[in-house]
């Protein structure tokens, strides 16, 4: 076996990977069963769908949405997702595998592929720091996925992880589909992206990704923060009342992806008013922090912004609309500034947000709000134009490498700094505590 990589933090430990018999939509009810991530849809939203579709996995996820007459963090809100979580295995919609193994989790989307490897990982690696975040938790959400998973005894939902696939993991579990494969699960989304759910039986190939990931140092969390919080929480108030915590407890369902096989998208921020500035006076006062040009129309697919300034690499790039009018700003880079104060982020927080607006809270503040950056850029215009906001602003990409150095080196990305894809379906694989 090869010496152990030193890592940063002096961690000598590496990752543990665990099997897992999973709970699983009979194939035939995968596309009515697969949802949304719980958190990525309102209550109303939520309500909506279940309506047109009463299988939904968000009757789980999502159970404050069929109790809108009881608090949302009510005890009997959890109740209801349990119950109907056991309502689906006794209508058998959902089954558990005979025997623990793993799964490949594939997207594909337009012309890219994602694959990934869903286990379960060691919550002790989360409290190592060989399991890596780059945004803080909000204690009301930890609390609200933590009694989540207490009362349905399962993860549903998987946290996104990264690897660095410095010794070709990737080629392996690639060659693992083999041509003319049938998966387990396939959905197809209304904007025609096709979710496949392969399993992992085979004794040998199990070992080897175990054996295989024993060499990896350091897992980083994509999606899905809050849950894996929520999971440590439940362990260490098990252990807290006194009693050890079930094995199955002690771990979590993720699905891990190579670091340079994934997409990061900006994350636009949009603004409700321009406080005391009229549109001119904002841009006048935005013109002392940024060098500012009208940048003219949109390409056609009405997706990207893409800079027009030369070597961007050397400055920061935002892109700004307001008053009808794309205007891209930019300000060099600081080469001294260390790595979270020199993202575009950073910059615009520090100099109009707060600077300008005096928006010192950019998780609470009503006034600024977020849009996906997988969203097309036209959307951000049509929420400007139709008077939703009084101007938006489109950031572009952090680079994958930069996610990770700042997790290496313990640091917190400001909020919304990071938009990854692909994006999974709740409810195609449940890691359940009760076999």
């Amino acid at each position: 076996m090869r010496a152990q990589k030193k890592v940063p933090g002096g961690k000598a430990d590496m990752v543990k990977i665990y099997r897992f018999a999973g709970v699983r939509p009979v194939r035939e009810a995968a596309p009515e069963i697969a949802a949304v991530p719980y958190d990525v849809v309102t209550a109303d939203e939520a309500r909506a769908i279940i309506a047109k579709n009463p299988k939904s996995f968000l009757r789980v996820s999502r159970s404050d949405a069929e109790l809108p007459d009881i608090p949302p963090h009510d005890d009997r809100v959890y109740e209801r997702a349990r119950e109907i979580f056991r309502a689906l295995e006794r209508e058998g919609l959902l089954k558990q595998d005979a025997a623990p193994g793993m799964y490949l989790y594939r997207v594909v989307q337009g012309g890219d592929e994602f694959l990934g490897l869903c286990c379960c990982l060691d919550v002790d690696d989360y409290r190592k720091n060989n399991i890596r975040r780059h945004e803080l938790t909000r204690y009301d959400k930890e609390e609200d996925r933590t009694r989540h998973i207490e009362a349905v005894q399962a993860h549903n939902g998987p946290v996104v992880l990264l690897y660095r696939d410095e010794d070709a993991i990737f080629s392996f579990i690639h060659n693992q589909v083999k041509p003319g494969t049938a998966p387990v699960a396939e959905v197809k989304t209304g904007d025609g992206v096709l979710h496949q759910v392969f399993r992992i039986a085979d004794p040998e190939v199990l070992s080897t990704l175990e054996r295989r990931f024993s060499q990896v140092p350091a897992l980083y969390i994509a999606d899905g923060h809050h849950r894996a919080k929520a999971s440590v929480n439940l362990a260490d108030r098990i252990a807290a009342s006194g009693k050890v915590p079930p094995a199955e407890v002690c771990r979590f369902m993720g699905v891990m992806f190579a670091h340079n096989r994934v997409k990061i998208h900006g994350y636009s921020r949009l603004l409700a008013d321009l406080g005391t500035f009229t549109s001119q006076s904002f841009l006048d006062k935005l013109g002392t922090c940024f060098t500012v040009k009208p940048y003219g129309a949109l390409d056609a697919s009405g997706y990207n912004i893409s800079p027009a300034i030369a070597h961007p690499e050397n400055y920061h790039v935002v892109h700004l609309y307001l008053a009808g009018m794309w205007y891209e700003c930019t300000r060099p880079r600081d080469p001294q500034a260390d790595p979270i104060a020199s993202l575009d982020v950073a910059i615009l927080q520090k100099h109009v947000l707060e600077g300008m607006l005096g928006i010192t809270d950019p998780r609470g503040d009503a006034r600024l709000q977020y849009l996906g950056g997988a969203r097309p850029v036209a959307d951000l215009e049509k929420l400007v134009d139709d008077g939703t906001y009084q101007l938006a602003f489109a950031m572009q990409p952090v680079q994958v490498e930069t996610v990770l150095s700042i997790a290496d080196a313990g640091g917190i990305m400001p909020p919304k700094s990071t938009w990854f894809e692909p994006k999974l379906l709740s409810g195609l694989v449940i890691h359940s505590f009760e076999s």
